[in-house]
């Protein structure tokens, strides 16, 4: 039996992690909601797991999403996750060749080093003492990397890196160490015994020409072992616990477990599964234009976490979903967000009973129109439509043409998600007593608020949407006219409804649209974002500014957007370049 008591670190470290992650994640998971942990079930042996684990190997292991950020960011994420479960895969495998059985102690493989005396051979030996060698040397890399990521970010395309506190610094010191730790271990014995390849070896002979390796190896593999045990203890109350975490999340989220409205076990679960990389702090615009650097979700999920205030937080934010966008591990930012907001109701049911249902028309018209309230700040929109739907001899009803109610979205990302439910159920019964086929609106925020929250069963399409349709059924004659259009895809219809393609197809009919940095779920918020309860105007007018000036510099003729809000917002800061809705762009030609 291989034993010595320098493995007890590790041992008593590895056990109490494990003990500690399997009582953590079953409390999370047993406060699901029924219809959460029955899909748990249903998921567990179908397809979806296989999806599970492919994502994992892509986005845990290779950091395949970092790595379309920056590939010298991709890389180092990648060396630390990807680089340890080789060591441990490989060291796993020689063990087992050495020793003839799989069955061994759990520390054998860490530790072959220490317990197979170099001089001795066995099949494959050199291959594995050069593998084991190769697989280091990659670790050693990322670590070098990561030290110089800490003080030049830049140059991994990061104007900031996440701000640690002094026990988050312990912990990232501790997981340095730790394979440079394993090196000298490794070198030191192989200076002693033999052994080793191209790197151990190597560094055994250099060492062995100064110091006395033999009084000096048994100390180096105590170090080893109790950084290991140090780093298993530390890591659930670290940021580090985000690598077990982020393997669950990929299995439930894939399962069909959803973010709801509260703040739940599965909220928990995605929290602790920040990795806290900081891309979402490159993204976010309140830093860039405004230079606040203390809300974007690496530091918001943190407060959470740590049982911090976090009011702040949780209401100074847009919710353009940028950050959500470029989150390597695909966490449901906004929806944690808005679930930590509070809840106060300021309607009651009876607030908009002066609004009665449409009379059903004895031929119900085959599509609905519903404006917003935005649209009806700018007329124009409006105009553009009807005159869209009479060209192309649609037969419409419009919905909140005399009067109307909100679709609920401002209520329900104040937090205030009773009020918000008064207003869909009034906006409910106006809507299905039309009798329509098909819904169309023209502001984004009501489209993702119809699709989401709603229970419709007719067809929800953005004004976008429904014009390209008409164009594809040829019912709609255009002509194409010379004027170069950038596009500004709002953040509820690109990020928010994934609403890409459409738009694009539409100006590229009606004029010569110019491809930018900006364009799809890349789009700049327009800064009007009704969500922010925080900044203010002068702060809001900034973040529209920087907006305008980036779309500007491709030197369109035109800024095109397809939201009212964000229509009302650009104009009014765009100086030099008009800005008009996608549907005025339609109408005009």
């Amino acid at each position: 039996m291989y034993y010595d008591n320098f493995v007890l670190p590790f041992t008593i470290g590895l056990i109490t992690l494990l003990v500690y992650l399997c009582v953590r994640y079953y409390k999370w998971i047993r406060s699901f909601p029924k219809i959460d942990r029955i899909k748990i079930r249903r998921g567990l042996f179908s397809r979806k797991t296989l999806v599970s684990i492919k994502e994992i190997f892509m986005e845990s292991l290779l950091h395949h999403k970092i790595f379309k950020t920056n590939p010298v960011l991709g890389y180092m994420h990648m060396t630390f996750a990807f680089g340890w479960f080789l060591l441990i895969i490989f060291g796993k495998i020689e063990s087992m060749v050495y020793h003839t059985s799989a069955f061994n102690p759990p520390y054998f493989a860490i530790f072959f080093r220490y317990f197979h005396p170099a001089k001795e051979t066995f099949p494959g030996s050199e291959t594995f003492a050069f593998i084991m060698d190769l697989i280091l040397s990659f670790l050693l890399l990322g670590i070098l990397l990561a030290v110089i990521k800490r003080f030049y970010s830049k140059m991994f395309g990061m104007k900031r890196t996440t701000k640690q506190r002094p026990y988050d610094l312990l912990v990232l010191t501790v997981l340095w160490l730790i394979f440079p730790a394993r090196f000298i271990a490794e070198s030191f014995s192989s200076g002693i015994n033999g052994g080793g390849s191209f790197l151990t070896h190597s560094a055994g002979e250099f060492f062995a020409t100064f110091l006395p390796l033999r009084n000096l190896s048994y100390g180096a593999w105590w170090t080893y072992s109790s950084l290991l045990g140090l780093f298993f203890l530390l890591l659930p109350f670290s940021r580090y616990m985000h690598i077990p975490t982020e393997i669950v999340y990929i299995f439930l989220k894939n399962w069909g477990v959803e973010q709801r409205k509260q703040y739940n076990g599965f909220s928990e679960i995605q929290t602790n599964a920040c990795s806290r990389c900081g891309i979402c702090i490159n993204t976010c615009q309140l830093n860039n234009s405004c230079d606040i650097k203390d809300t974007q979700p690496v530091y918001f999920l943190r407060r959470l976490r740590n049982h911090e205030d976090f009011s702040v937080q949780s209401e100074n934010c847009l919710l353009c979903g940028r950050c959500e966008a470029a989150c390597p591990v695909g966490i449901n930012l906004n929806a944690i967000r808005l679930s930590t907001r509070p809840d106060l109701t300021r309607v009651t049911k009876e607030t908009y009973a002066y609004i009665k249902p449409k009379a059903q028309a004895e031929t119900p018209a085959k599509v609905a129109y519903f404006a917003g309230c935005m649209s009806h700040l700018t007329p124009g929109i409006i105009r553009s439509m009807q005159e869209i739907f009479d060209k192309a001899k649609v037969n419409y009803t419009f919905i909140d043409e005399e009067e109307g109610v909100c679709c609920g979205r401002p209520q329900a990302i104040c937090g205030n998600w009773k009020a918000a439910k008064v207003l869909m159920d009034r906006n409910q019964e106006r809507i299905e007593s039309s009798g329509a086929e098909i819904l169309v609106t023209s502001c984004p925020i009501c489209y993702k608020t119809f699709k989401e929250d709603y229970t419709l069963k007719i067809k929800i399409m953005h004004h976008t949407e429904y014009i390209d349709m008409l164009l594809q059924e040829g019912k709609l004659p255009l002509h194409k006219n010379d004027l170069k259009t950038v596009f500004h895809n709002p953040c509820e219809l690109g990020r928010g409804c994934g609403v890409v393609d459409a738009p694009n197809h539409v100006l590229e009919q009606v004029s010569q649209r110019i491809p930018t940095r900006y364009d799809g779920k890349n789009s700049l918020c327009c800064g009007g974002s009704l969500a922010n309860t925080v900044i203010d105007s002068q702060q809001k007018t900034k973040i529209s500014t920087d907006t305008v000036k980036a779309y500007s510099a491709y030197q369109p003729d035109v800024i095109v957007t397809a939201c009212p809000l964000c229509k009302k917002t650009l104009g009014k800061t765009s100086t030099s370049v008009p800005v008009k809705d996608i549907a005025e762009i339609v109408a005009a030609s």
